[in-house]
Protein backbone atom coordinates (compact mmCIF):
# COMPACT_ATOMS: atom_id res chain seq x y z
CA UNK A 1 0.00 0.00 0.00
CA UNK A 2 0.99 3.14 -0.89
CA UNK A 3 0.73 6.06 1.70
CA UNK A 4 1.02 9.90 1.58
CA UNK A 5 2.24 12.10 4.73
CA UNK A 6 1.68 15.66 4.75
CA UNK A 7 2.90 18.14 6.89
CA UNK A 8 1.57 21.53 6.46
CA UNK A 9 3.00 24.66 8.66
CA UNK A 10 2.57 28.38 8.36
CA UNK A 11 5.73 30.30 9.06
CA UNK A 12 5.76 33.05 11.95
CA UNK A 13 5.35 36.55 10.49
CA UNK A 14 8.60 37.72 8.30
CA UNK A 15 10.04 33.57 8.94
CA UNK A 16 8.53 32.18 5.19
CA UNK A 17 11.46 31.65 3.76
CA UNK A 18 13.32 30.48 7.10
CA UNK A 19 10.61 27.66 7.61
CA UNK A 20 10.95 26.75 3.87
CA UNK A 21 15.02 26.52 4.50
CA UNK A 22 14.04 24.45 7.77
CA UNK A 23 11.97 22.01 5.79
CA UNK A 24 14.56 21.33 2.91
CA UNK A 25 17.11 20.66 5.71
CA UNK A 26 15.47 18.09 7.17
CA UNK A 27 17.20 14.34 7.23
CA UNK A 28 14.80 11.45 7.55
CA UNK A 29 16.25 7.87 8.90
CA UNK A 30 15.41 7.01 5.69
CA UNK A 31 14.31 8.36 2.59
CA UNK A 32 10.80 8.15 1.04
CA UNK A 33 9.84 7.21 -2.47
CA UNK A 34 9.10 10.76 -3.49
CA UNK A 35 9.32 14.04 -1.46
CA UNK A 36 7.84 17.32 -2.97
CA UNK A 37 8.48 20.38 -0.85
CA UNK A 38 5.58 23.46 -1.86
CA UNK A 39 5.27 26.95 -0.17
CA UNK A 40 1.76 28.45 -0.48
CA UNK A 41 0.54 32.29 0.52
CA UNK A 42 0.58 33.67 4.30
CA UNK A 43 4.07 31.73 4.64
CA UNK A 44 3.13 28.30 4.61
CA UNK A 45 5.12 25.16 3.64
CA UNK A 46 3.58 21.64 2.82
CA UNK A 47 5.82 19.04 2.78
CA UNK A 48 4.22 15.62 1.27
CA UNK A 49 6.31 12.56 1.30
CA UNK A 50 5.36 8.72 -0.16
CA UNK A 51 5.65 5.39 1.45
CA UNK A 52 5.61 1.88 0.63
CA UNK A 53 3.89 0.67 3.75
CA UNK A 54 2.27 -2.86 5.27
CA UNK A 55 -0.89 -0.70 6.68
CA UNK A 56 -2.17 2.73 7.02
CA UNK A 57 -1.06 3.12 10.23
CA UNK A 58 2.19 2.27 9.77
CA UNK A 59 5.28 3.45 11.82
CA UNK A 60 6.75 5.97 8.89
CA UNK A 61 9.43 8.85 9.76
CA UNK A 62 7.56 12.51 9.38
CA UNK A 63 9.27 15.77 10.29
CA UNK A 64 9.44 17.35 13.22
CA UNK A 65 8.06 20.60 14.98
CA UNK A 66 9.99 23.62 14.16
CA UNK A 67 10.75 25.54 16.90
CA UNK A 68 7.87 27.38 18.25
CA UNK A 69 9.38 30.71 17.20
CA UNK A 70 9.19 30.04 13.74
CA UNK A 71 5.82 28.95 13.39
CA UNK A 72 2.44 30.87 13.91
CA UNK A 73 0.28 27.30 15.38
CA UNK A 74 1.04 23.84 15.73
CA UNK A 75 1.99 22.16 12.55
CA UNK A 76 -0.58 20.32 11.02
CA UNK A 77 -0.35 16.48 10.00
CA UNK A 78 -2.65 13.97 8.11
CA UNK A 79 -2.21 10.45 5.73
CA UNK A 80 -3.73 9.57 2.73
CA UNK A 81 -3.71 6.21 0.99
CA UNK A 82 -3.19 6.13 -2.84
CA UNK A 83 -6.35 4.66 -4.16
CA UNK A 84 -4.67 4.26 -8.13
Amino acid sequence: MRVTLMWEARAAQGRGAELLEWARSQVLPYEPQRREILRAPQDRVLVLTWWEAETFDAELPELPEPDAELIARPVHRWRFESVE
